[in-house]
């Protein structure tokens, strides 16, 4: 059976404000995995346009979310951080993988249906054919683990599906160009313990979202100590004092995601806050929480806009990071030609 050398890849869209969800759900997972791994994240810009993205404000957010990644932790050296449209291999894999992935394969994902609405003849064909893009984005690297949330896992059992396909198809090729039994691994998801799913700070019960029209809806990491210290003041509540065990946040989704931001951003479970905090007004208890948020976000927001008034320098950690990308995609685009049975110089 054939070894792959451990390998994590994870994308994030740039389209618009990221925010307390993303950094929570994700990007702290990112600078966690850094340690362990070797890790290349990727600003998934040609998804982003399976939606049609104003051009100048495309640049601008391809930006802030490389200026997201490393104010967060993300070291450019260490790990690589680039964005997609840069490395040309990920199109040409994504075609390969179209002509190995099946129509009744995309038919099923929820994700497309749920994005296309009702009109989905008029949805872009990229749209549709997304999830073999985020198939050739891993496997361009023969990745081995992918961070993923709820939202994620049915693309990644796709992108299993893909390279076990491509495998199953291409053996005898594979085998006769000295590859073994398999050319593509069979990535893995990796949880890291319980999903930090935050809510919208105006709707307990809805996703924070950046396409929710209230900013108050949401802390966005670009936000400076002043906005979310009023975003957090401002949060929805109700009129019962804290309880003392979890059981009692049923039924009260706005007291359940408060506490749940608390119990992220501090590092411990629910059950600890609740019981320093239990019993206590939703006054004593967002004071507090405002002082854990500026201490945690604040400096990323300083950081985000520092770095984002100088675009060359991100410019050129984003070069660096395609060049060194484009180093290992190249290999694996030369093996999957040879494999096929292109002809190439």
């Amino acid at each position: 059976m054939t070894t792959f050398p451990e390998r994590v890849f994870s994308g994030v869209q740039p389209t618009g404000n990221l925010h307390l969800g993303n950094y929570l759900g994700a990007i702290t997972k990112f600078v966690a995995l850094q340690d362990r791994y070797d890790c290349i994240y990727c600003v998934v810009d040609m998804h982003a346009i399976t939606v049609w993205q104003e051009p100048e404000e495309l640049k601008k957010t391809i930006r802030e979310v490389t200026a997201a990644f490393i104010a967060c932790g993300v070291d450019p050296k260490k790990n690589i951080v680039f964005n997609q449209s840069q490395v040309p291999q990920h199109a040409e894999l994504a075609w390969i993988f179209n002509c190995v992935a099946r129509l009744g394969w995309l038919n099923r994902m929820t994700q497309f249906k749920e994005k296309a609405g009702k009109d989905r003849e008029n949805a872009s064909v990229g749209l549709y054919a997304y999830p073999n893009l985020m198939a050739a984005d891993i496997l361009a690297y023969r990745a081995t683990h992918v961070p993923v949330g709820d939202d994620q896992k049915q693309h990644l059992e796709l992108t299993r599906d893909i390279a076990q396909k491509f495998n199953n198809d291409y053996a005898t090729s594979i085998a006769a160009h000295g590859y073994g039994d398999t050319f593509f691994p069979l990535t893995e998801p990796l949880i890291a313990g319980p999903a930090t799913r935050v809510m919208s700070l105006r709707d307990g019960s809805k996703k924070m979202s950046k396409s929710d029209p209230s900013d108050y809806s949401r802390i966005n990491l670009s936000d400076d100590a002043d906005a979310i210290a009023q975003k957090v003041r401002k949060a929805k509540t109700d009129p019962e004092p804290l309880p003392s065990e979890e059981e009692g946040l049923k039924g009260r989704p706005e007291a359940e995601n408060l506490v749940g931001i608390f119990a992220a951003l501090a590092d411990r479970t629910r059950a600890d806050v609740l019981g320093d905090y239990g019993g206590r007004n939703f006054s004593e208890f967002k004071a507090a929480l405002v002082d854990l948020a500026v201490a945690q976000l604040g400096p990323i927001g300083a950081e985000m806009k520092r770095l984002t008034q100088d675009p060359s320098a991100i410019d050129a950690i984003l070069a660096d990071g395609s060049e060194r990308a484009e180093a290992i995609a190249v290999e694996t685009l030369k093996a999957v030609k040879d494999i096929v049975g292109f002809v190439r110089h």
